[in-house]
């Protein structure tokens, strides 16, 4: 019987949206839920903290903040590799696991140094999810909604970060602060055990391999009902190499070079404004006596949501191109909110919301990039250690604002500092966007793909 030659990411490009494939954007969803729940949690139980241990060192508070944001620093880079090396469900249910051990024992924490330590731990496991779930939900989604669905699945961080919210609300006055980490424990456990009944493991990581036939076999027959007898067939990737062993070397092959550093500057800037308003939002306005100061960080993950939906379908289409226009209006948003404070509430709220929408917008756009651009072989590790290198401004965002509020700095001054990591990215998303269609000719993020296909790389 003569071996018929089967791509696998031809088939999977071909077929409509089916089924199959917004079950794992769903299980994908709920993992970036639970993600952002834990990230954010502290965020909310910083006020009640403060109060219950008689906290008055800021900059201390602001280290207990850079403490979960530092440790993705390591977690995300290493569980890449994980994913890249032993499958993206693996890594998965090990960070999943982590997360609803460490913030457990969150609990019983009794100062702020234990709780950093508890968060840093935490965090590894937070860190480590989020480039395997992109990367499972690339590999199993069409190349023209490929950024689509990515960026849809990561909304869940944002929903996820404003869920304490409401549950502080709820839980808070009747059972104190721990009770907020343990409803995040036991939605961690739940997200776990549904993964690991029903989340897939990615087809295109398994053919890589060469792992796992009767599975790759199986879920060809979901995507692909009538294809036929497969027991004579070579399964392939059409644009895809095997590179071996990872090297760092390899997230600036195939004419990647100059991009990979200059989405690493996108990811630092956006991310050491992001986390300067996200981690310190209710407590900075708790203290300027804004009287809903809790929900202030819902209107600003809120937005964000509406925003990471708004640039779905333009980097599908675009690319790289929105980056620098979404950078230039998030600096009249975020650089307002001090002024907006002094205005009144609704207007505060409308500026807070216009930031997130600009400025996790912009997360999520950096994350998806880094998700589609690399190779199958090496797509966790590249975005590993694109939110590694992130997290440099991440972990330096909460702590220098820790500082400036120890100053007493006014409430505008302290907003407007904003501006300069902002112009520094507005204008690098200029550049990337002209170097990736200079080399490429085209904005599509998976024109790399196409270019090792034709032997252009």
């Amino acid at each position: 019987m003569a071996q018929s030659v089967i791509d696998v990411a031809a088939i999977i490009d071909s077929r409509r949206l089916g089924l199959f494939v917004w079950k794992v954007v769903l299980f994908s969803f709920l993992l970036t839920l639970v993600d952002g729940f834990d990230f954010g949690v502290v965020s909310y139980a910083a006020p009640a903290i403060i109060k219950a241990w008689g906290v008055n060192d800021m900059a201390a508070l602001g280290a207990v903040f850079s403490a979960g944001i530092g440790a993705t620093f390591f977690g995300a880079p290493v569980f890449g590799w994980i994913g890249d090396r032993y499958g993206r469900k693996r890594a998965i249910l090990w960070s999943c696991l982590i997360m609803a051990i460490f913030s457990l024992a969150v609990m019983w924490a009794t100062n702020l140094g234990e709780l950093a330590i508890l968060r840093f731990l935490t965090g590894l496991g937070v860190g480590g999810l989020l480039p395997n779930v992109i990367a499972l939900t690339a590999e199993f989604a069409p190349k023209r909604y490929r950024a689509t669905l990515v960026t849809v699945m990561s909304t869940g961080l944002t929903l996820g970060a404003a869920l304490p919210a409401f549950v502080a609300r709820w839980i808070m006055p009747l059972y104190g602060w721990p009770a907020l980490f343990l409803a995040g424990v036991l939605v961690t456990l739940v997200a776990t055990v549904l993964a690991w009944i029903g989340l897939p493991e990615s087809i295109k990581y398994l053919v890589l391999r060469g792992d796992r036939r009767q599975t790759v076999e199986r879920f060809l027959r979901r995507l692909e009902p009538g294809i036929g007898d497969l027991t004579a067939a070579e399964f392939t990737l059409s644009h895809e190499k095997k590179l071996g062993k990872f090297s760092l070397a390899q997230l600036f092959g195939d004419g990647l070079g100059p991009v990979t550093p200059l989405i690493w500057l996108l990811a630092i800037c956006n991310s050491a404004t992001f986390y300067f308003v996200m981690q310190w939002l209710p407590t900075v306005m708790d203290a300027a006596g804004i009287k809903n100061s809790q929900f202030t960080l819902t209107y600003f993950t809120v937005g964000g949501t509406l925003g990471g939906l708004a640039i779905a379908r333009l980097l599908d289409r675009f690319g790289f191109a929105p980056f620098s226009g979404l950078f230039l209006l998030a600096i009249p948003f975020t650089c307002l909110i001090g002024y907006a404070a002094k205005v009144s509430e609704p207007v505060l709220m409308a500026v807070i919301f216009f930031s997130g929408f600009c400025l996790l917008g912009l997360q999520f756009g950096i994350m998806t990039a880094s998700g589609l651009i690399y190779p199958t072989a090496i797509r966790s590790n590249g975005v590993g250690w694109t939110v590694a290198i992130g997290k440099v401004g991440a972990v330096a965002g909460p702590i220098v604002a820790g500082y400036l509020i120890a100053m007493h700095l006014p409430i505008e001054q302290l907003y407007l500092l904003l501006a300069a990591p902002l112009l520094i990215a507005m204008l690098a998303a200029f550049v990337v966007a002209r170097l990736y269609f200079a080399r490429y000719q085209s904005h599509d993020l998976n024109a790399r793909d196409l270019a090792v296909s034709q032997g252009r790389d």
